[in-house]
């Protein structure tokens, strides 16, 4: 196959994988809206679950019976490749679109050990992304199943609420 064969090849599974993961954050931005729309009386202390294709309908499902008030939408791709561990990703896209109302920072740690932090981001003001990142923690070559942790943060860059999403990232050599 040539080059430029495998170049379009190329292209053609970024697109499928962006498709996929326009998807899964359309989903997350909904379970995001419905989790922050919860009135405080009715909280209760409770970890964040991670999101993924598996879960997703069970999440939504638990989210519905909250009022909703506002939402959260964030835009990445569920896959990220790196050439080598201090490398910038080819493919790392995270986005704080226009519509959301506030700003959001993430860490991404090892979903085996998530007192490892691969890579902390600056505040992402909305309407700004982020792209061809670099991790803060180099890995040897292979594939890594990823936590990233959204922050939504507010005006004083304090927490207001976290979401969760599966990531995996591939170092290529």
């Amino acid at each position: 196959m040539s080059e430029q064969e495998q170049g379009q090849e190329q292209k053609k599974k970024k697109k499928g994988g962006l498709l996929v993961a326009v998807v899964i954050i359309a989903l997350i931005g909904v379970i995001v809206f419905l989790l922050l729309s919860r009135k405080p009386e009715e909280e209760k202390e409770r970890r964040n679950v991670v999101v993924n294709p598996e879960n997703v309908e069970s999440v939504l499902k638990e989210a519905s019976e909250a009022t909703p008030t506002g939402y959260y939408t964030v835009t990445m791709n569920p896959v990220w490749h790196f050439p080598s561990g201090t490398e910038a990703s080819t493919d790392a896209v995270v986005e704080n679109v226009e519509k959301n109302t506030n700003d959001v920072y993430f860490d991404i740690v090892l979903a085996e050990d998530e007192e490892k932090v691969l890579y902390q981001s600056p505040i992402i003001p909305r309407g700004a992304h982020l792209e061809e990142l670099v991790l803060d923690e180099a890995l040897e070559a292979g594939t890594y199943d990823c936590v990233v942790i959204y922050h939504l943060v507010d005006e004083e860059q304090n927490t207001l609420s976290t979401v969760r999403v599966a990531l995996q990232v591939i170092i290529e050599g």
